[in-house]
């Protein structure tokens, strides 16, 4: 089920990418929400894709990351994953969703809430912002 409200910066959750067109995602794969909710795109928001694979070959808009708690394995088999500075979507809320972990004792659903912290955002938009040619901004951010 899709997510109903703008998630918090830094939540990870998946995105469905089916519909695209290659060479653009076009699978469904975790991400990374870097975008507050902004009142002027209701319904938008913006992500970075997250990936086990370390990209070949491994360019300044890529980055390792570990992850705490770690998503679960059939998701990734690791802590550490790779994020992919150059893959940046807006996407709407009816292609995310929240990650799901299982069932509670009592049978219902249950889901991965964390939020990465403020380094490791401030890690990714580096990586954003090299993959759209703006390097020369990262030293503006806090």
């Amino acid at each position: 089920m899709a997510i109903q409200e703008h998630p918090l910066i830094g939540s990870i959750l998946v995105c469905d990418f089916r519909g695209f067109s290659e060479p653009e995602m076009v699978k469904r794969r975790p991400v990374v929400v870097i975008s507050p909710k902004i009142a002027a795109r209701p319904g938008l928001c913006t992500v970075v894709a997250l990936s086990m694979t370390p990209p070949a070959p491994v360019l300044s808009f890529h980055c390792q990351i570990d992850i705490a708690p770690p998503l679960p394995a059939d998701l990734f088999s690791s802590t550490g994953v790779w994020v992919k500075g150059d893959m940046v979507y807006s996407v709407g809320f009816h292609r995310l969703d929240l990650i799901r972990t299982g069932k509670t004792p009592q049978g219902k659903r249950s889901y991965y809430y964390s939020t990465l912290s403020h380094e490791q955002i401030k890690t990714i938009r580096e990586c954003v912002l090299k993959g759209l040619g703006l390097s020369v901004l990262t030293k503006h951010l806090p």
